[in-house]
């Protein structure tokens, strides 16, 4: 458990780091994402950012189990 734990805050970490390569790239900016702009508000909420990352996590970890 705790391995896994210091490898879940290794990729938090270079999640963060590399964040600006990714927004670059569209990720958080997908068809979908819900994103609400008043004058003095802003709601930003990813659904489909959400699934992409959910499906790709699932598959990486489906493939290291096997």
């Amino acid at each position: 458990m705790q391995r896994w734990l210091i490898v879940f805050g290794v990729v938090l970490i270079a999640l963060g780091l590399l964040w600006p390569f990714i927004d670059k790239l569209g990720l958080g900016r997908l068809p979908g994402d819900i994103v609400i702009e008043r004058e003095n508000f802003r709601l930003y909420f990813p659904i489909v950012t959400s699934l992409v990352v959910s499906v790709v996590l699932s598959l990486i970890l489906w493939l290291l189990n096997r």
